[in-house]
C-alpha cells in the first residue's frame, strides 16, 4: 500500500480534526514515518478500487469525510511544510517545492529524500550551487533577458546565479501569474538551467496583487494536488472536502448544503452508479435525442433532402424556396404524379399497395423504431425533470418553513419549537426522497427490456415508493395548511395530524430505502422471487402470503414479522397490510393509505 497522503499528515496539533475521525489525540502527535506501516492509517487512494461496486448504508457514516474551510486548509498546509522543514532541515520554501511535487504528501517527501537525496534535488530543482551574493561581482551585469547592463542592486538571481534585472524578472513571473497555476512549478528563465523559483522570490519581486494570486494558487494546489481531496462543486463555495477511501458511501453533504458524489462530482445520486448518470446526463445534452426527433415527426424532401415536418392540412407538400417541389407526403412522390388513378388527389393508394409489396418497409421501420425509442426516452425524462422541479419547490418550502411558518405554528398551537421537529423532518425526508425517485427513472430508462422480472419488480417497488411519497408530500403540503390559515383547529385534531405526518414520514422513508437496497444490489431479490414462486405451487393458498414474505421480500412493505396477516398486538395496535402502518384499534382503516383492516 502506498504511504499516507497529504491532509492527514497535515491535521491541526489540537487534535480536532482526529476527534471528528473517531482517532483519540494520540494519534494527532504520531509523524508519517511512524505509522507509514499501518494500513488503516494508510490513507492513500487505490484508483483500481473507485470503480468498484459498493452497497452504501441508507445514511452516511460521519466520519468518512470533513468538510474544510480556506483556514482549515491553510493550516494543514503550513502544518505539513513545518513537518518537512522539522524532518529535512530545509527552508519553508524549499518544503513547498518539495511537497507541490510530491502531491502534499510529508510521508511521500521524507522517504524519497532519504532515499535519494541527490535524485530528488534534480527532479524538484533544488541543485546545490554556491549562494548566488554579489561578493566579487562586478558593479555592472548583463541582463540574460533584455542584454542591458545594469548595476548589480538591479540584478536578481536564484541559487543558480543566473542573474536578470528586475524588470525581466518582474516579467517573467508576472506573465506565470496571470497564466494560472503553472507558476507554481517555475524554473529559472536561463534556457539549460532547472533550478525551481520559490515563493521567497516572487514575493520579492511582484506586486501585492500578483503575490496575492500566486498565494492563491498555492492554497488550492493543496486540495487541487490531493487525491483525497477535492473542491465542493457548487458555484462560489470555497468549502473543500477530506474523503477517507473505504468508505461505504460516495455521498457528501457540504456545509453550504450542496449534496454531491464524491467520484464523479455530479449531484448526489444514490442508488444509480455513476457510469449511468454520466450517460443519461450525455444522453440529456446530446444532438442524439435531437435526430431522433427529426426522424421520427418528419421527412426529407425527395428533390433537396432537407427535413418536412408536417404538422396540418393535407397531404400535399410544398417544399420552402428555392426548393419549391410538391410532393405526396405519404408516398413521397411527386403531386404531378397523383390523380384519380392513384385514388384521388388526398387518398395516394401508391403507398398502400408500394407498403404492401414492402418497397417502403425498411424507410417505415426506422421511423417507427425512431418514434418509440423517442417516446421511451421522453417518458421517463420528463418523469426525472418532474421530480427535478418537485424537489426543487420541497426544498425551497423547507427553508419558508425553517424561516418563517414554523414560528407561526408554534404561536398557534401554543408548543415550542422543539416540538415541532416532526414538520421540519418530514419535508427533509420528501427532498431527500424527490432526488431518489428522480434517479430511479434514469435507472429505469437503461434497464434491459429483455430482463421482464427484473423490470416489473423494479417498477413494483417504484411505484409503492412514489404512493407514499405522495401521501407524504400532501399531508405536509396540504393538511398543514389548515393549522396554518384561519381559525386554530381543536389540539386533539393536532395530535392526530402530528401522528399522521410523523406516521407517513416514517413509512415513506422505509419504502426508499428498500428501493435503494434494492437497486445498489442489482434487483437481486428476484431470484428469490422465482424460489419464493416455486414454493408457493406446492403450498395451499393460504401459506402462500408468508411463503412469499420469507422468501423474496415481494412485497416492501410486507410484515416484519415476515406474515401477512395483519393481527392486533399486544399494545393494541394492528399493522397495516399495505404500508405496514401501525394503528390504533379504534381504527378500521388505515389513516396512511386508507385501505381497509383486513
Amino acid at each position: 500500500m502506498d504511504s499516507e497522503d497529504d491532509m492527514h499528515d497535515a491535521c491541526t496539533s489540537d487534535g480536532e480534526c482526529d476527534d471528528r475521525n473517531g482517532y483519540g489525540d494520540d494519534y494527532s502527535d504520531v509523524m508519517p514515518s511512524d505509522y507509514e506501516e499501518d494500513d488503516e492509517c494508510d490513507y492513500a487512494f487505490d484508483d483500481s478500487a473507485m470503480d468498484d461496486e459498493f452497497s452504501p448504508p441508507s445514511r452516511l457514516p460521519q466520519s468518512s469525510y470533513i468538510i474544510l474551510s480556506e483556514n482549515d486548509i491553510r493550516q494543514r498546509q503550513e502544518k505539513a511544510i513545518a513537518s518537512v522543514v522539522t524532518v529535512l532541515s530545509t527552508s519553508k520554501t524549499d518544503a513547498s517545492i518539495l511537497l507541490r511535487h510530491f502531491k502534499w504528501s510529508v510521508s511521500k517527501v521524507n522517504d524519497e529524500w532519504f532515499a535519494d537525496e541527490e535524485r530528488v534535488r534534480k527532479i524538484v530543482g533544488l541543485i546545490s550551487f554556491p549562494n548566488g551574493e554579489f561578493r566579487g561581482l562586478p558593479k555592472e551585469l548583463t541582463c540574460g533577458i533584455c542584454f542591458e547592463r545594469h548595476g548589480t542592486e538591479n540584478m536578481k538571481a536564484a541559487i543558480c546565479s543566473h542573474y536578470f534585472c528586475n524588470n525581466c524578472w518582474l516579467g517573467y513571473i508576472h506573465t506565470a501569474i496571470n497564466d494560472g497555476p503553472g507558476c507554481l512549478t517555475l524554473r529559472c528563465p536561463d534556457p539549460p538551467c532547472d533550478v525551481a523559483i520559490g515563493e521567497d522570490m516572487v514575493m520579492l519581486l511582484v506586486p501585492e496583487e500578483d503575490f496575492k494570486k500566486y498565494s492563491r494558487y498555492l492554497l488550492r494546489s493543496f486540495v487541487e494536488d490531493n487525491r483525497k481531496a477535492k473542491w465542493c462543486p457548487a458555484p462560489g463555495c470555497e468549502y473543500a472536502v477530506e474523503f477517507f477511501p473505504g468508505s461505504a458511501s460516495y455521498e457528501i453533504v457540504c456545509k453550504c448544503g450542496h449534496n454531491f458524489c464524491w467520484n464523479c462530482l455530479e449531484e448526489a445520486h444514490r442508488p444509480v452508479d455513476c457510469e449511468t448518470v454520466a450517460k443519461w446526463i450525455l444522453k440529456n445534452s446530446a444532438e442524439s435525442e435531437n435526430m431522433n426527433w427529426i426522424l421520427a415527426n418528419s421527412k426529407p424532401c425527395p428533390k433537396c433532402k432537407r427535413p418536412i415536418e408536417k404538422n396540418q392540412g393535407c397531404m400535399h407538400i410544398t417544399c420552402t424556396p428555392p426548393c419549391k417541389f410538391e410532393f405526396c407526403w405519404l408516398c413521397l412522390g411527386a403531386w404531378s404524379e397523383h390523380g384519380e388513378r392513384t385514388g384521388g388527389f388526398y387518398a395516394c393508394n401508391r403507398y398502400e399497395t408500394a407498403k404492401q409489396e414492402g418497397e417502403y418497409d425498411e424507410a417505415e421501420r426506422r421511423r417507427e423504431m425512431a418514434k418509440n425509442s423517442l417516446e421511451r426516452y421522453t417518458h421517463y425524462y420528463e418523469r426525472w425533470a418532474t421530480n427535478e422541479s418537485s424537489r426543487a419547490k420541497a426544498l425551497s418550502d423547507l427553508q419558508q418553513m425553517q424561516a418563517v411558518q414554523i414560528e407561526k405554528l408554534s404561536d398557534k398551537q401554543c408548543q415550542p419549537v422543539s416540538q415541532l421537529k416532526f414538520v421540519t423532518e418530514a419535508w427533509l425526508q420528501i427532498v431527500e426522497c424527490r432526488r431518489i425517485l428522480k434517479w430511479t427513472y434514469a435507472y429505469g430508462y437503461y434497464l434491459p427490456e429483455n430482463e421482464h422480472g427484473k423490470r416489473q419488480f423494479f417498477e413494483y417497488l417504484q411505484g409503492e415508493a412514489e404512493a407514499g411519497l405522495e401521501r407524504l408530500h400532501q399531508c405536509a403540503e396540504k393538511d398543514l395548511q389548515v393549522f396554518l390559515d384561519g381559525d386554530t383547529p381543536p389540539q386533539s385534531a393536532f395530535n392526530e395530524f402530528r401522528t399522521k405526518l410523523a406516521g407517513l414520514t416514517s413509512v415513506t422513508k422505509t419504502y426508499f430505502e428498500n428501493l435503494v437496497r434494492a437497486l445498489e444490489n442489482g434487483l437481486a431479490d428476484v431470484d428469490n422471487t422465482k424460489v419464493a414462486a416455486g414454493c408457493k405451487g406446492s403450498s395451499s393458498s393460504k401459506a402462500s402470503g408468508s411463503s412469499k414474505g420469507k422468501g423474496g421480500r415481494m412485497k416492501v412493505g410486507s410484515s416484519r414479522n415476515g406474515g401477512s396477516s395483519r393481527t392486533i398486538d399486544e399494545s393494541g395496535y394492528w399493522s397495516c397490510e399495505h404500508c405496514t402502518y401501525a394503528n390504533i384499534v379504534a381504527h378500521t382503516v388505515c389513516v396512511m393509505c386508507n385501505n381497509a383492516r383486513s
